[in-house]
C-alpha cells in the first residue's frame, strides 16, 4: 500500500465512530480512504455513512494531518498493519469485522498463525497461576505462540511462562501500544516486544479507559485458533473473550477448578455450557488436531539427571510445596534438596513460589521416571 493512502487510514482510525463497518462503506463507495478523506460531506453521507460520523469527519479533517500521524508512529516505534498488508495476520482477518488498524510494537510473523489464547482473572490463586504457567510454557515450547491481554493475573502468567521457553507471544492491549499498562509489566512489556508483538487497534496516547477493554478481547479471540480460559470468576472479563472465540467458530476450553472456588466459577460454568475441559496441554493439543507440534512437546518433557533430581521431581507438582515438607517427603539431607532445587531451578525444572515453596514447571513423561 502506498505511503499516502496508509496515512489516510490511520487518520480515521483517530476519528471517534469510524470502525471497520463504515471503513469497508467508504472502500466500496470511493475505492480509497485517500478519496474518502478528500470527499464532500453530501458524498460521504450517499456512501451511507450516518450523519453523527460524517459530522465527526467534517471536524477532524482540518485539525488532522494524516502524514503527520503516520509519521509520529514510525518515530515512536510503531508498526502500522491494516488490511492488505502481508504482516496483517490472516486469521483476524478472517473475522465479519476485523480492526482496520492495527498498532504493532514489535513483529508479527507467519508463526503466529498456530496460536492460542490464554486468559483469566486478575485475582489469582497459586493453582490458577501454576495452571497459566504449565499450559503457556508447554505450547510456547512446541512452536504455539500465546496471546493474552498482559493485564495483571492469568494473563502476564501466561505471557511470562511462554517466554521463559523461548516461545512468541503476543499482547493485545486495551489502550495504545506505546502506553504500559499496567505500568509494573514495563519489563514484561518490553520483553515481548522482543520476542513477539504488542498490538492495539487504538492510537497511540490512547489511555487505558475501562470501556476500551471488552473491545480488545475481541481481537485476541480472533488472532488465536483457541482460546483456553484458566481461571475466572463469574464475572471475568475472560469470559467475554470466550463468548467472542465462540461466535467466531474458534474452540474454547477451560481449566476446570473446584465448586467451592468463586476463581473457578466462571470456568465451571463454559464447561457445563459446552467448552472442552483443558486437563493437559497434550490433550488440548490433540482436541485442536495439531499432530506436528505434539512431538515436540514430547520431546521437551525434561528428563531428570540424577535420582536426587528424580525424586524431587515426582514429589513435586502444580500446588506449591513448602522445602521442608518436600525434605520430609524425599527423605534426604536439607541441604542436599536445597543444592538440588538451586540446580534444578537454573535448569527450568522447578519454580520458587514464595514463602521457601516450590512448584514442577514440567514434569517427566511415566517411561522416563521408570
Amino acid at each position: 500500500m502506498p505511503t499516502e493512502e496508509r496515512a489516510f487510514w490511520v487518520a480515521f482510525n483517530h476519528i471517534r465512530g469510524v470502525g471497520s463497518a463504515r471503513v469497508q462503506r467508504m472502500l466500496k463507495a470511493f475505492g480509497s480512504l485517500q478519496a474518502a478523506w478528500d470527499a464532500p460531506r453530501q458524498r460521504l453521507l450517499e456512501a451511507g455513512l450516518d450523519e453523527r460520523t460524517v459530522a465527526a469527519i467534517a471536524g477532524e479533517r482540518p485539525v488532522i494531518d494524516p502524514q503527520t500521524l503516520l509519521d509520529r508512529c514510525a518515530a515512536i516505534g510503531l508498526k502500522v498493519l491494516v488490511w492488505d498488508d502481508p504482516e496483517y495476520p490472516p486469521r483476524l482477518k478472517e473475522l465479519p469485522m476485523p480492526p482496520p488498524v492495527l498498532y504493532a510494537r514489535g513483529a508479527v510473523t507467519e508463526a503466529d498463525g498456530l496460536a492460542v489464547a490464554i486468559v483469566g482473572t486478575r485475582k489469582t490463586t497459586a493453582y490458577g497461576r501454576e495452571t497459566a504457567r504449565m499450559f503457556a510454557g508447554a505450547l510456547a515450547a512446541s512452536g504455539i505462540t500465546i496471546v493474552s491481554g498482559l493485564a495483571r493475573g492469568i494473563d502476564a502468567e501466561a505471557h511470562a511462562a511462554a517466554l521463559e521457553r523461548g516461545g512468541r507471544t503476543l499482547a493485545v492491549l486495551g489502550c495504545g501500544a506505546d502506553v504500559t499498562y499496567p505500568p509494573e509489566h514495563a519489563k514484561l512489556s518490553r520483553r515481548i516486544a522482543e520476542s513477539g508483538a504488542i498490538l492495539s487497534d487504538y492510537p497511540p496516547g490512547t489511555p487505558p479507559d475501562a470501556a476500551n477493554f471488552p473491545p480488545r478481547n475481541r481481537i485476541i479471540a480472533g488472532l488465536a485458533l483457541a482460546t483456553l480460559v484458566v481461571e475466572a470468576g463469574e464475572e471475568s472479563g475472560a469470559l467475554l473473550t470466550a463468548r467472542y472465540a465462540a461466535e467466531y467458530g474458534r474452540d474454547v476450553f477451560a481449566v476446570p477448578g473446584s465448586i467451592f472456588s468463586p476463581a473457578s466459577r466462571g470456568c465451571n460454568r463454559l464447561i457445563s455450557d459446552g467448552a472442552q475441559p483443558a486437563i493437559s496441554p497434550e490433550e488440548l493439543i490433540a482436541a485442536l488436531d495439531l499432530p506436528r507440534v505434539a512431538p515436540a512437546l514430547q520431546m521437551r518433557m525434561i528428563v531428570p539427571e540424577s535420582p536426587v533430581e528424580a525424586k524431587i521431581l515426582a514429589a513435586l507438582g502444580s500446588e506449591p510445596v513448602h522445602i521442608d515438607l518436600l525434605r520430609a517427603s524425599v527423605d534426604l539431607p536439607v541441604e542436599t534438596v536445597s543444592g538440588a532445587l538451586a540446580m534444578m531451578e537454573l535448569k527450568g525444572m522447578v519454580r520458587p513460589a514464595g514463602g521457601m515453596q516450590y512448584v514442577a514447571v514440567a514434569r517427566p513423561c511415566d517411561d522416563q521416571r521408570r
